[in-house]
């Protein structure tokens, strides 16, 4: 059965419902999603009982934890979930910031729960993950932003599932020394932090965020020594001299695992989508980023941040 992405019946979590906060508008505009082309549009199958679908939904709600998949409204849960992965998000389900592309809930967090942490581990080891990918929302009320929350959770997966890699995707941080040195100290296998778009569009997709400042938390990260991830999206209005700018930036500075994806329009006051790109333009950039020297790239319509982030860090390991 095809659905389009926003219509999957397995979006809406079973018992607590949708964060109301997701319904506060992005923006004053209103634009309705348009229809998505051809492909863009995926095949799934509806959840059956003891199936792996079924038991991550089970495990992630027993658990009362967030994965970004159902947060963000990421296209691909059906077909990640069926081969039992999730990416966890910590610090709750409310981010301190309103970026126009992202479908996470914004305003003012609840506290941290500290139990969190526990309940993931625990929840990695019972699912026996092979590689789980952490990350969180933005959390600028937090003094460290949230980095030692993180460090908390990879050193309680090393303890209950020492065989599992981990891969997190960070905030910015503000760039803070001491907020890196936090995360640093627990020896994730990647760190990745999302450019999202290109420099141009910064001060209208993502205004709270600086394009110079995610580049130098990324350098940052390459300096100490660990394999370093970023991820670009398109379709925002961006230019063919814009994506191979944005491109060559994140490889000075130090990045060498990329995602590029398809932005999709969460919602009618979110940044419409501009173009919807060719699966043909994203091998073109596929073929550029491993020109430029980039390690790994997963480069696709439908291609997310976690997207097979096991099989590309195995591929980069070996």
């Amino acid at each position: 059965m095809i659905f389009h992405f926003t219509k999957w019946p397995h979006f809406k979590k079973s018992k607590e419902g949708m964060n109301p906060l997701k319904k506060k508008p992005r923006s004053k505009n209103i634009s309705p999603r348009v229809d998505l082309p051809s492909w863009m549009k995926v095949r799934v199958s509806f959840p059956t009982e003891g199936d792996a679908l079924s038991k991550v939904r089970e495990e992630v709600e027993s658990k009362k934890l967030h994965t970004v998949c159902e947060s963000a409204s990421c296209p691909n849960l059906n077909h990640c979930w069926n081969r039992r992965t999730a990416t966890y998000m910590l610090s709750g389900d409310i981010c301190t910031r309103r970026c126009q592309y992202c479908d996470v809930a914004f305003g003012k967090p609840n506290p941290l729960d500290l139990e969190e942490p526990e309940r993931v581990a625990r929840s990695v080891a019972e699912l026996e993950l092979r590689h789980v990918v952490l990350t969180a929302v933005n959390r600028d009320d937090l003094k460290d932003g949230g980095a030692g929350h993180f460090a908390e959770t990879i050193t309680k997966i090393k303890t209950y599932r020492p065989t599992c890699s981990i891969e997190v995707l960070i905030p910015d941080f503000k760039a803070k020394e001491e907020s890196l040195q936090i995360l640093y100290a627990t020896k994730p296998n990647i760190i990745n932090h999302n450019i999202e778009t290109v420099e141009r569009l910064f001060p209208t997709i993502t205004p709270q965020k600086n394009y110079k400042r995610s580049l130098e938390v990324l350098a940052h990260i390459a300096k100490h020594g660990f394999l370093t991830k970023s991820g670009l999206i398109l379709g925002l209005g961006e230019r063919e001299e814009d994506v191979k700018q944005c491109l060559e930036d994140l490889f000075q500075h130090g990045v060498r695992m990329l995602t590029i994806g398809q932005y999709l329009q969460p919602g009618p006051t979110h940044y419409p989508v501009q173009e919807f790109i060719k699966p043909e333009a994203f091998e073109f950039w596929k073929e550029f980023a491993y020109r430029t020297g980039f390690k790994t790239v997963a480069s696709g319509p439908l291609v997310r941040s976690s997207y097979h982030a096991e099989e590309y860090f195995s591929d980069e390991a070996n």
